[in-house]
Order: C-alpha cells, then sequence, then structure tokens
C-alpha cells in the first residue's frame, strides 16, 4: 500500500512539473532592445519567453524580398536540343561577341559504365573522356555547336583523361577558359586539378596551360591502399582530395578563382553531403593563384555560380550542406552572408554575364543555361529564366503589381 502511495503521488507531482512553464535562465541575453513592432512582426506576443528559434529570428539581419527568386527551365533549339548518345553538360557563362551569344561546355559521348571495370577502357562518369565545345546563339534560344575548343592532352599529361566544367572570363582583349582535369586512370581516389587556356577570340586557337593551375591539399593521408576514398587516416583541408567547377572573377585589381572542394573521408552534415567552396587569388589572370587563408569561404554549395554586385561578389548555394538553397553576398569576396533561402535552382547554371549585375541583386540571373538529365547516360543544355517573388497570394486574390508582373517572364528574359 506505501508504494501505491509513493508512486500515486510521484506522479501528480510529476505532472505538475510537466505542465510548468520553462522561464529563461538567469544568464540569458537580454532581448529588451526590440521593440513591440519589431516582435509583432515575428509573431512573437510575449518578451519574457523566448525560444531558440524566436531568439534566432530577432538577430535576422534586416533584409527585403530583393534577393529571393524562383526558377523554372525550358528546351532549347538547334544543337542544344537532346541528342541520344550525346552528353552535353555544365554549360559556362554567356558573352557577346559581334552580335552573337557564346557558351562552352563538357561534351562526350557513349554509355557510362561506372567503377569497378577496365578504368583504362571504361566511362565511369557522364563528364568522363570529354573535351570542351563551343556553340553560338543569335537569340539564346536557337543554338548552333562550332566545335571543340579545347581537347584532352596527350597520353601521360595532367589532362589526358578528361577536360570539363569550363568557365569563361573577358579581360583586356583576350578570353581565359578554366575547367577541370583527369589524368588517367579514372580511380576512385583520382585527383581532380584546375587548368587554363586563353586567346584572343572566342573562336580560338587557345593556348592551354602546361600544368594544372589549382590543385587539391596535400595535408590528407589515404588508409590503405584499397581504391575507396572514405577511408582516410587524416582528413586534411576541405579540398584535399579534388578542386572542381572553377570560375574566375576580375575583382579589386586582381583574379579571384572560385572554386570547389572536396574532401579525402568526405562526410555528410546535416543531411548534405560535405562540399564546400574556396578562392585562390593572383595579380594575372594566369596566375600564380593563392589559397586564401580563410578558406573555406562557404560551409555548403556544390557548382560554383558567382557574380560581381554592388563592390563585393554574390554567390548561388545549391545542392549540399546546412546552407544549401541560399543566395549570399560578400562584401569583400570572402566572408559571405545569407540574403535569401530560395527553393532550389537549377543545375550547373551558366551566368548570362551581358546583364547589367548591378541592376538588382539577382538581375544576372533572369536567364541563362543549365544542365538537365534525360537519362544517368546522358544530358542536354536547356534555357532557364527567373522571377522576383516579392508576395504570397491566393488564385485571384488581389497582390501588387510588381508582384504579378515578376512571373510575366517572356521565354528567355
Amino acid at each position: 500500500m506505501k508504494k501505491l502511495i509513493f508512486l500515486c503521488m510521484s506522479a501528480a507531482i510529476l505532472g505538475l512539473t510537466s505542465c510548468k512553464t520553462e522561464k529563461p535562465k538567469a544568464a540569458d541575453e537580454d532581448y529588451s532592445q526590440y521593440t513591440d513592432e519589431e516582435l509583432d512582426y515575428l509573431g512573437i506576443t510575449n518578451r519574457e519567453f523566448l525560444s531558440a528559434a524566436s531568439k534566432r529570428a530577432l538577430k535576422w539581419p534586416k533584409i527585403g524580398n530583393e534577393w529571393f527568386i524562383e526558377f523554372s527551365t525550358y528546351e532549347l533549339k538547334g544543337d542544344f536540343a537532346y541528342e541520344e548518345g550525346v552528353v552535353r553538360r555544365d554549360p559556362s557563362g554567356i558573352i557577346q561577341k559581334d552580335g552573337k551569344y557564346y557558351t562552352w561546355y563538357t561534351k562526350s559521348t557513349g554509355p557510362t559504365q561506372g567503377f569497378g571495370g577496365d578504368m583504362e577502357k571504361d566511362k565511369v562518369f557522364p563528364w568522363d573522356r570529354c573535351d570542351i565545345w563551343y556553340a553560338t546563339s543569335t537569340d539564346g534560344i536557337t543554338w548552333k555547336e562550332e566545335g571543340m575548343a579545347v581537347g584532352r592532352g596527350e597520353k601521360g599529361a595532367f589532362d589526358d583523361r578528361s577536360v570539363f566544367t569550363p568557365e569563361i572570363m573577358v579581360w583586356d582583349g583576350m578570353y581565359y577558359l578554366c575547367y577541370q582535369t583527369v589524368k588517367s586512370p579514372y580511380v576512385v581516389r583520382v585527383i581532380e586539378e584546375v587548368a587554363l587556356a586563353w586567346s584572343s577570340s572566342p573562336d580560338g586557337p587557345w593556348t592551354k596551360s602546361e600544368g594544372p593551375i589549382l590543385s587539391p591539399a596535400t595535408n590528407g593521408v589515404w588508409k590503405g591502399t584499397e581504391d575507396n576514398r572514405f577511408l582516410v587516416e587524416k582528413k586534411g583541408d576541405f579540398d584535399s582530395h579534388k578542386t572542381h567547377d572553377p570560375c574566375i572573377i576580375p575583382y579589386k585589381g586582381k583574379f579571384y578563382l572560385y572554386y570547389k572542394g572536396e574532401q579525402m573521408g568526405e562526410a555528410m552534415t546535416f543531411g548534405g553531403r560535405q562540399i564546400r567552396h574556396g578562392v585562390a587569388i593572383a595579380d594575372n589572370p594566369k596566375g600564380p593563384y593563392v589559397k586564401s587563408p580563410y578558406n573555406p569561404i562557404s560551409n555548403s554549395g556544390h557548382e560554383i555560380c558567382v557574380w560581381p554586385y554592388k563592390g563585393g561578389i554574390a554567390s548561388l548555394i545549391t545542392t549540399d550542406g546546412p546552407e544549401r538553397n541560399t543566395i549570399q553576398w560578400s562584401p569583400d569576396g570572402i566572408n559571405f552572408e545569407i540574403m535569401s533561402h530560395i527553393k532550389g535552382a537549377p543545375h550547373a547554371i551558366g551566368l548570362n554575364r551581358t546583364a547589367d549585375n548591378e541592376l538588382e541583386p539577382t538581375e544576372i540571373l533572369r536567364w541563362g543555361l543549365t544542365h538537365e538529365y534525360v537519362t544517368a547516360d546522358y544530358q542536354c543544355i536547356r534555357g532557364f529564366k527567373s522571377w522576383r517573388v516579392l508576395t504570397h497570394v491566393a488564385k485571384g486574390e488581389g497582390g501588387s503589381k510588381e508582384a504579378t508582373a515578376s512571373h510575366s517572364i517572356t521565354e528567355k528574359k
């Protein structure tokens, strides 16, 4: 009987305490500086009881919706229409010369076999055994393939297996293509580097760098000899395995090479791959490029998509990591802050570099190029468009003219 009474009393005490509201601890930060209007905007009605989420919300920067956009994609015509048996992917930014748009891209043929077979003969990824081609267009819709721009190197060269994922920069009358390279055989632990080619004309011919202009860090240590990228003794820097997706931006009298890094023993963080971005800086377009001591400059992302804006650099962060699907901005090209969270974005965006990117933060994203996986083996290049989203309204509900017009985008822009 005594035991039963004790259990009943304990249950009553636990029931009472569970109904109590936990008050903030005395050591909590003082939030009295926030106005009633600021709390009302966030739906907070009692400043004495602030959850962790409410505290974070109160500290949000005062940013409007000028950075918030949505995307859609559409088919292109001519040689960018889907072609069975051909891979066209990773379009570069778009430039214009003599009334024509130009873009460069990754091209290969044939299906992908993957790892585990004959690494000297098989094609392990769609971007394996590729060359860089280019195409032109007068309207941004119908594209004509002009031919190869940069091919793979001779057997034994650092770029003999594949050259891919190009990006274009125009500077002082010259054209510069940076891109990824792989040396054969393409094994799981293979490193990937960044190379450069230049020409006085967008139609070439192109002169290739004799070696890579950017390589992975060398402070990681593999564990054992098994061809397994997750077995490591020491992971090393964020780019100890691969350097990907290069893009060079002229900035503040120097040249900022933004890139994606992959680390030995790559892990999963916040439900996404452990992918981060870095930057290397040079005084000359051809280098040498020196990695910033502040690397990595992002904790998320995949393909590099950066552009100048208001004296700083903007960056679209997609696909991987806890800050994926955000647009960020940095006043110095290194220290980035989130400006908006978006629903998502197309793959491997090729920006319209002819746009007036100072008009508004996302003007350069109004239209451009992307790629689509039609099958696991074959991809094609498509167009994308975006629009600003200023308000949320239901069908038939009134909204501002600007918000309504923001959805009335033509096929190209």
